[in-house]
């Protein structure tokens, strides 16, 4: 069987880090998502021995650029993204494809925390490879809603904002565990029943099917978030940082955007936020 062109060959077809990148660099989204939830299954089938190593050192396929993805949706910068309404069955849709937008840049983003930061405890990568199969499902469930409205991944455009974030800390896991999963995802938490509450009002089977899907959303998010605040933490730790003073230092130092209320404290609770944090977040 010939291979696919948009499959690069893995350093290691054993190594769990190594699949992970291969994953990343794939360009059509069921193929991403079934070789995510691969990955996972085996990750977790002691038989298969699909080893983690934390000291292997990993480069992108000649030629590569991750994360891979379709030639469509067009990105275009955060601002000049049309706003829609839900109340029409193109601005459902839209919404849809934004969520679903959201959720595959998710998959890259831990797929490439798993392959990108070596030396880190075996548990930060079984960590990330979980939040990555459970993205791969969100993204299959909003996907598979859109086309149930008529369309496809890619119909409307989309912006780059959490790829972005991916890329300015890349050489910095402390900053990477900060800003992305505590500070990006994060707002999702806060974002969720907001949407959720708009969807209601549409009062439509199509929207009370989006309010189903961000209800398993909403109950992972909270797990992930907990992953990068419990990883945030052990690396403050590690190098005796005050979390919420380095915190600070990193936003500023990387632009990461402020963080604006409503917020959900309930959720961010759950996922391992400290009063602390929560009172500074309020000021």
């Amino acid at each position: 069987m010939q291979a696919r062109a948009d499959v690069p060959s893995a350093p290691d077809p054993s190594s769990a880090r190594a699949r992970a990148l291969t994953a990343l660099c794939l360009t059509d989204p069921q193929a991403k998502i079934d070789a995510t939830h691969t990955l996972q299954a085996d990750s977790l089938n002691a038989a298969l021995a699909c080893r983690v190593d934390p000291s292997e050192q990993l480069n992108l396929p000649p030629g590569t650029r991750p994360p891979g993805r379709p030639s469509r949706p067009e990105l275009i910068p955060p601002m000049q993204v049309p706003h829609r309404s839900p109340f029409t069955a193109d601005g459902l849709a839209a919404l849809v494809h934004a969520i679903a937008h959201i959720e595959f840049n998710a998959i890259n983003l831990a797929l490439d925390a798993t392959w990108r930061f070596a030396g880190m405890p075996e548990a930060f990568y079984r960590d990330w490879l979980r939040v990555a199969d459970e993205e791969a499902t969100h993204f299959g469930l909003l996907h598979e809603h859109l086309q149930s409205l008529g369309h496809d991944y890619g119909d409307f455009p989309a912006h780059d904002g959490l790829w972005e974030m991916c890329i300015k800390t890349q050489d910095n896991v402390t900053a990477r565990m900060a800003l992305v999963p505590r500070t990006l995802e994060a707002r999702g938490l806060d974002a969720t029943p907001l949407i959720q509450a708009r969807l209601r009002k549409v009062g439509t089977p199509a929207a009370q099917r989006v309010v189903d899907i961000l209800d398993i959303i909403l109950r992972d998010e909270i797990g992930h978030v907990a992953v990068g605040n419990r990883w945030y933490g052990w690396l403050c730790a590690q190098q005796a940082l005050d979390p919420l003073a380095h915190y600070r230092q990193l936003a500023r130092q990387h632009a990461a955007p402020r963080l604006k209320p409503p917020f959900n404290d309930t959720a961010r609770r759950a996922a391992g936020f400290t009063d602390t944090e929560l009172q500074a977040l309020h000021h």
